[in-house]
């Protein structure tokens, strides 16, 4: 199992409206710079990951690849983060990492704020290009030990 797993939510993407299929919806000028951000404040803090996975959704595989390059590292396309992701899932592709390793899941809400959830019972808001992280404690339970909005993000990267 994972020692931690870490979730980004995409940045902001283009309105539901702008494309004829939500998967194609591309990030904005503000998401793409939610983007870099959360990479350099993840870099700031010195956070590295072991693997790193996307949702195939435009949005999400963009905030992954603006991030990532903020990290140095590389990412991993995987389907379950398209929608319906659960917890089931997260602790799957968590398991697959091995043991002792820092995962990261790019993707999208509600999704995201459910597992952590039913990860740790914390209900959280995962804003649009923000972080949470949870430390596993066991084999479905862990502890919330990182909420970041992405204006709290802001000031991790200018350091």
């Amino acid at each position: 199992m994972a020692q931690q797993l870490w979730f980004l939510r995409h940045g902001e993407a283009e309105p539901h409206d702008a494309r004829a299929d939500d998967a194609d919806r591309r990030l904005t000028e503000r998401g793409e710079e939610q983007s870099h951000v959360a990479g350099r404040g993840l870099a700031a803090l010195e956070v590295t990951f072991q693997l790193v996975l996307t949702s195939p959704r435009i949005r999400a595989l963009d905030t992954a690849r603006l991030a990532c390059l903020q990290l140095g590292s590389d990412f991993v396309i995987d389907n379950a983060l398209s929608g319906e992701f659960a917890v089931d899932d997260a602790l799957e592709l968590a398991a697959a990492a091995g043991d002792d390793k820092r995962v990261l899941f790019v993707g999208h809400e509600p999704d995201f704020s459910q597992v952590v959830s039913d990860l740790t019972g914390a209900r959280v808001d995962l804003k649009k290009g923000g972080i949470a992280a949870v430390r596993m404690t066991g084999s479905r339970r862990g502890e919330l030990i990182v909420l970041l909005r992405p204006r709290e993000l802001v000031r991790i990267a200018a350091r």
